[in-house]
């Protein structure tokens, strides 16, 4: 028996072109899948070693050492550290302890069960081979065929190798059919999944940029980089491109000569309009890049919260926002700036109620007349902790102010925020954590909204918009807003 086995390996190694180690590893498989049916309902783990040059073959049920912490998940397969060591002196986590155990006839597995754990793991070597073999070769996108469609998804072949393209990943209202040849970009490769490993996508921004390193040699060649790319797919687009060669404009290289290479890229994507936009160091300039084409009249960085105000005058409004807010949703994914458009009019008055705000803040908290905050504000602070630690030096050069008054003030404010700290560790318990974790919501205006009874964030969502303004001193935007993120868990469900 021992010797038509060896002949059995002989000849699937011939007829399927694997390695002869391949096959004896199915034949191991199958032998140590037999043996653990004679463990009726036992999750035991079988080690089957056959002689590559006999035939003979030993069979071991072994288990794995564990952590003494970690407990024992599957009893009948793992052992203890404590309790190896007894066996093994020198053992450690991670190891096996084996026990010999009777192997199991050839001629007591079936010939059909034995034959079919062979051959499906032969298959399963022969489609690792062949994707390796694929995977080698360095493509970043997949060209083929659609084969078939499978529960929405289609599948693509390329050879012998297919790939599985998901309907969340295809371009909409693109309307591919069995047959027609399809380009995607290779995302991962995913080995638990049967028949179509390679995951493909032609909706992400990833495809769009090597599409463009195909079309433009200058990218390929490291004169020009895609530094980021957003898309909404089959519609628009837009890439921020940078030149490391003063010679090379990047923007007229990826268009081309009348577009021809842009042109390549739309025409692959089912029409997609791409923007492409100068990328520059400077946030702001390359925010205004992105919102092209429409025209900036000022723009205020606020690094902490990550996010701009964009002020554009009212002809350039629709056109900054764009179709259903298209244009800035691209540009804020190009960036990676939260962007708030609005007009002269909307900033000067949420200029207006940010002073009003400040200006209160220090009021109360330093105890200081309105000409003192209003000083304050015109030299750009906003804060207490900017009061209390900006660098001394930058306080004295205030016309305004003397050594004394600097010194008294960056006292209060110190002293305001180790209060507002104590009050607030107070409240910790008190204030819920699904309050604390808002988005919106800093230090102080919890603190507010806990002197005033506010505690949970029903509380909040259940407050009016004046009630807010008189217990933060927001504006009725910016409260309007808060209320309603607090109210955004009583619709979650309600599609």
């Amino acid at each position: 028996m021992n010797r038509e086995m060896l002949m059995l390996v002989d000849a699937i190694s011939r007829e399927k072109n694997v390695e002869r180690d391949v096959v004896f590893g199915a034949v191991e498989a199958a032998l140590a899948q037999a043996t653990k049916k004679i463990y009726a309902g036992a999750e035991v783990d079988i080690r089957v070693s056959v002689d590559r040059d006999s035939g003979d073959y030993e069979t071991f049920r072994r288990w794995h050492v564990v952590p003494d912490e970690a407990g024992l998940q599957l009893p009948d397969a793992e052992i203890l550290l404590f309790e190896a060591k007894e066996q093994i002196p020198d053992i450690e986590v991670d190891d096996y302890i084996e026990e010999p155990v009777e192997s199991v006839p050839i001629g007591r597995i079936g010939a059909m069960a034995a034959k079919q754990v062979i051959l499906q793991k032969i298959r399963d070597a022969e489609r690792e081979m062949l994707l390796n073999d694929f995977m080698s070769r360095g493509d970043k996108i997949f060209v083929g065929t659609v084969k078939r469609m499978d529960k929405g998804d289609i599948i693509v072949e390329s050879g012998r190798v297919e790939g599985r393209l998901r309907r969340s990943e295809m371009i909409p209202k693109e309307n591919l059919r069995s047959g027609d040849r399809v380009r995607a970009m290779i995302m991962e490769v995913d080995l638990t999944l049967r028949g179509a490993p390679i995951i493909l996508s032609r909706s992400a921004p990833e495809f769009m940029i090597e599409l463009f390193r195909q079309e433009v040699p200058e990218i390929e060649q490291g004169l020009l980089e895609i530094k980021s790319c957003a898309r909404d797919p089959g519609s628009r687009a837009k890439i921020a491109v940078l030149s490391h060669d003063k010679r090379v404009d990047p923007i007229g290289t990826c268009v081309g000569v009348r577009g021809t290479r842009v042109n390549g890229v739309t025409n692959e994507l089912a029409g997609e309009r791409v923007d492409i936009v100068l990328w520059s160091e400077d946030p702001a300039q390359f925010v205004i890049g992105a919102l092209a084409p429409a025209n900036v009249s000022s723009i205020v960085v606020d690094e902490e919260r990550h996010a701009m105000d964009v002020v554009v005058d009212e002809e350039n409004l629709a056109i900054a926002i764009g179709r259903g807010g298209q244009n800035v949703r691209l540009a804020s994914d190009l960036t990676g700036w939260k962007i708030n458009i609005m007009d002269a009019a909307e900033s000067a008055q949420k200029q207006a109620s940010e002073t009003d705000t400040s200006r209160k803040l220090f009021m109360e908290k330093l105890d200081v007349d309105e000409e003192i905050a209003d000083i304050l504000i015109h030299e750009g602070f906003t804060s207490l902790e900017e009061v209390a630690y900006v660098p001394l030096q930058e306080m004295l050069e205030i016309e305004s102010f003397d050594e004394d008054t600097v010194t008294e003030l960056r006292t209060r404010a110190k002293d305001a925020l180790l209060t507002m700290e104590i009050a607030k560790e107070e409240n910790d318990g008190a204030v819920s954590q699904d309050l604390q974790d808002l988005e919106g919501l800093t230090p102080e205006l919890i603190t507010r909204l806990t002197e005033a009874g506010v505690h949970t964030r029903d509380d909040l969502a259940d407050l009016a918009v004046d009630e807010l303004t008189d217990i933060t001193g927001q504006s009725e935007d910016e409260a309007k807003t808060l209320i309603m993120k607090a109210r955004e868990h009583w619709f979650a469900g309600q599609e």
